[in-house]
């Protein structure tokens, strides 16, 4: 893919004041399915007849892209909207700006022979997770519908090793593996995996991946043309799935593998269609979620983590 680099922290650090017709985007991880639309819209010059010159970059850590969006050294990162709750709480000057999957992805994941059908077979049982806090909220409210806790349970921190520790045994759940790509991990490994969906299961339903922007420094127009590129990458996807698959996977070598081939098709639905469009009672009610399972300690608006950037441009400001 054009313009896609691996980049650390520091260099971006050290990079000056961009132009307004320059954007920097930093993904949440490396090139996948789940940037199609970023993609497309690169490959087809999207970006360019929105009149932006856009650079695409894979962080070096996962965890810097909102840090490096919150201190002004990038203009947009791919981030989650759990996360963002979480870090506005902490103070970080984030919000988000645009939905690039719109649905959650995380699910409760268990072996297909596993005896656990419902969050009720969980009690007594050993579920791996990699980052506490928002992954044990989800544990513990797919447990609350079963009249349970995370007392009935043993949490295990199992790292990056969630498929892994679940095909050999060492846990009988996860949580935080993805149902686009993990399952058919497992598959390709030769284990059948099964999902649990946490959005079926106590918790509100969330937009997985988002574009988040430091308010105070964001350009909302050039902003609001980003994501009209993006919304035409998206749309682009959906109405030629055989073309945009091709133009998509021809970028890395690696993405032709038969992961990506059935991720692709597992992503393609959950794209969001109107990127810019915000759900405000789905922050509302994710909010009070997090408050509800004690993660943060007030309910904060909505306007404080997530805009509407059309509405920011009918006002005439930046926020």
């Amino acid at each position: 893919m054009k313009k896609i680099l691996l980049a650390g922290a520091t260099a971006l650090l050290a990079q000056p004041a961009l132009a307004d017709d320059k954007l920097v985007l930093i993904l949440d991880w490396f090139v996948n399915p789940d940037h199609g639309p970023i993609v497309i819209a690169q490959e087809k010059g999207f970006f360019t007849e929105a009149g932006l010159d856009v650079e695409v970059i894979a962080p070096a850590d996962p965890a810097d892209p909102p840090k490096l969006v919150a201190a002004g050294r990038a203009d947009l990162a791919v981030s989650y909207q759990p996360q963002l709750h979480l870090q506005v709480h902490e103070g970080l000057p984030l919000a988000r700006v645009g939905t690039l999957i719109a649905t959650p992805l995380n699910c409760l994941m268990v072996m297909a022979d596993s005896d656990i059908q419902t969050p009720a077979d969980l009690a007594g049982k050993r579920v791996g997770y990699s980052v506490s806090g928002v992954e044990s909220a989800l544990v513990n409210a797919m447990l609350n519908t079963a009249g349970l806790s995370l007392e009935d349970v043993e949490m295990i921190n199992v790292g990056w090793s969630l498929s892994p520790s679940l095909m050999t045994g060492q846990v009988d759940a996860t949580i935080g593996g993805y149902r686009n790509f993990e399952l058919t991990q497992m598959r390709l490994e030769g284990a059948e995996g099964r999902c649990l969906f946490v959005e079926e299961q106590g918790v509100p339903g969330y937009d997985e991946l988002i574009f988040v922007a430091n308010p105070d420094r964001m350009d909302a127009e050039a902003t609001s043309r980003f994501l009209q590129a993006v919304e035409r990458g998206a749309n682009y996807i959906v109405n030629h799935p055989e073309e945009s698959w091709e133009l998509f996977s021809a970028t890395a070598p690696d993405l032709s593998d038969a992961l990506n081939t059935q991720a692709w098709q597992d992503t393609v639905p959950r794209f969001a269609q109107s990127p810019a469009a915000l759900d405000h009672g789905r922050y509302a009610r994710f909010e009070a979620f997090l408050h509800e399972q004690g993660l943060i300690d007030t309910i904060r608006p909505v306007a404080d983590m997530a805009l509407d950037i059309g509405a920011l441009l009918d006002e005439g400001g930046t926020r």
